[in-house]
């Protein structure tokens, strides 16, 4: 019985101590298999924290509106008798644009200008008469009122056949025409379109916190989708008075010359204002933050004399500015010419060994364009 219960004592025993063996030989080949993976070092890209001039801009979208900007119509019914443009042409000032008949307004022009030489002669003739003591005072009124009457009835026709003559009220670029020729217009019919495009206007909207940097006369630059690489300038030639009240922006103008024709009422485009003097920034690429609910940090590298010579990486928290393009500013946390991890930060943990290989960098433009940015 003894001999049993000492040899069921003794498997127990081995059981047991295979089991704790076992057990710790497996953490200790998983604590190797954890110091071989953190002993790898990561390819990483870095950049150099360095200081640069910055010019404080104001950024927003706008619309371009012509300085002049009509659809000309005309003020009286007629029948067209000549179209004396083509759509998309220029037009100067005073430019014929449509003719209407005016026959019967001509004729009837020219019977009223006899009836006023007439009656002209006849308050003449009785102006000798009266001098004459032939005839009253009454007959003379009569004969001037007379006179005024005709001459104010041949002026009214004259503005009459002057309105059958359509003409370009200030000078500009024409749109495109359905008129033709033998065409009836009432009175308010659109004719075709008239835009003074250079100089044109830009009108954009701020937020009202930006009112204490933006003023009159301040450089405006535009671009638009449809010319890339392009930039137009201008300056802000006002500022409205009154802030939206359901929004809390202000409208501002700005005046930019065209003279190419290319920007267009109604375009799309994006406006940036110079706002105050150049300031001087810590400036890294965008790519270099990790941006976290605890704060934003960067990965420093460092160079200690670590196994196989690899640099390290070390997790500091930065305070950041403002940013511009691809750069952001940081205020406090760096020093100039510290080098920080600019890519590949999802790989590597306070502490990790890394292997710097900057044959490729993320973007670091100040001013990118929209296919870059």
């Amino acid at each position: 019985m003894k001999l049993r219960l000492a040899v069921v004592l003794a498997l127990m025993i081995v059981l047991v101590g295979g089991a704790v063996g076992w057990h710790l030989l497996g953490a200790h080949f998983i604590r190797l298999a954890m110091a071989q993976n953190a002993s790898v070092p990561q390819t990483v890209s870095t950049a150099t924290a360095e200081y640069s001039d910055w010019q404080p801009k104001v950024e927003a979208v706008g619309s371009l509106r012509a300085i002049h900007g009509v659809q000309v119509t005309t003020e009286v019914a007629g029948l067209v008798r000549k179209v004396d443009f083509e759509s998309g042409a220029d037009a100067r000032a005073g430019q014929t644009l449509v003719q209407l008949n005016a026959d019967p307004d001509v004729a009837q022009l020219q019977a009223l200008m006899a009836e006023a030489n007439l009656a002209g002669l006849t308050y003449h003739r009785d102006l000798i008469q009266y001098q004459a003591q032939a005839i009253g005072k009454a007959q003379l009124d009569t004969d001037a009122a007379n006179l005024r009457s005709t001459r104010e009835q041949e002026a009214a026709q004259a503005a009459l056949v002057a309105k059958k003559t359509v003409r370009a009220p200030f000078g500009g670029r024409l749109g495109i025409t359905t008129v033709n020729p033998g065409q009836y217009l009432n009175p308010g019919d659109p004719i075709v379109t008239l835009e003074s495009v250079d100089p044109i206007y830009v009108d954009f909207r701020l937020p009202q916190d930006n009112l204490a940097v933006v003023a009159v006369g301040q450089t405006v630059r535009v671009t638009a989708d449809a010319f890339s690489g392009k930039t137009f300038e201008g300056k802000i030639t006002s500022i409205d008075p009154l802030v939206d009240p359901s929004t809390r922006n202000f409208q501002a103008e700005a005046t930019i010359r065209n003279p190419d024709h290319k920007l267009l009422p109604g375009m799309f485009v994006r406006t940036t204002v110079d706002a105050g003097a150049q300031e001087r920034y810590l400036t890294l690429p965008q790519t270099a933050i990790t941006y976290n609910p605890y704060g934003e940090t960067v990965y420093l590298v460092s160079n200690p004399a670590s196994a196989g010579g690899h640099p390290t990486a070390k997790l500091i928290f930065v305070t950041l500015g403002s940013t511009r393009g691809d750069q952001v500013a940081v205020v406090k946390g760096l020093n100039a010419g510290d080098v920080v991890v600019s890519s590949g930060q999802m790989k590597i943990k306070n502490g990790s060994q890394i292997i710097v290989n900057n044959s490729v960098l993320p973007l670091n433009d100040p001013d990118p364009t929209p296919q870059e940015h």
